[in-house]
């Protein structure tokens, strides 16, 4: 990667609907090096796919929360498999410390919330969780570059 791959991939985070023409005007150089660019930085899996924005809590999803599980040893794979199976759940992150693991997810109230820690993460090889409400957001947002 490069300092013209940056620039694309700038302008893509900023906003991925983007026409290569107006991308290739942005940064000065061609649609056809932006075009071969795009593909290849896809080839390459650096971009892995796009997808809108959503805000979640106009969806109905006003709760988040934070969710350190501990598994048993030696299944800690296999639970973060499953548990990024749900459709709430937005990361799962494999993390050292006294826990295993991060989940984060969306709920649209305190019951799903409490159904998802009490029945959905009641797996055989979890031993632990412990939950974080976040009260607020001061800032979401995965597009950096």
């Amino acid at each position: 990667m490069d300092e013209t791959d940056v620039k694309i991939l700038g302008r893509l985070l900023s906003d991925a609907r983007l026409s290569y023409r107006k991308i290739a005007e942005d940064i000065g150089v061609s649609p056809p090096t932006v075009l071969a660019r795009v593909k290849n930085l896809e080839k390459n899996s650096v971009i892995k796919f796009y997808s809108a924005i959503l805000d979640h809590e106009k969806l109905g999803y006003d709760l988040t929360a934070i969710i350190e599980v501990t598994s048993v040893k030696g299944k800690i794979v296999e639970v973060e498999r499953h548990i990024a199976k749900f459709p709430n759940v937005v990361a799962v992150y494999d993390i050292t410390g006294l826990t295993d693991m991060v989940v984060v997810a969306k709920f649209k109230n305190r019951s799903q919330l409490s159904n998802f820690v009490k029945k959905d993460l009641a797996l055989p090889y979890v031993e632990r969780t412990n939950t974080h409400i976040v009260l607020i957001t001061v800032k979401e947002d995965f597009r950096f570059f």
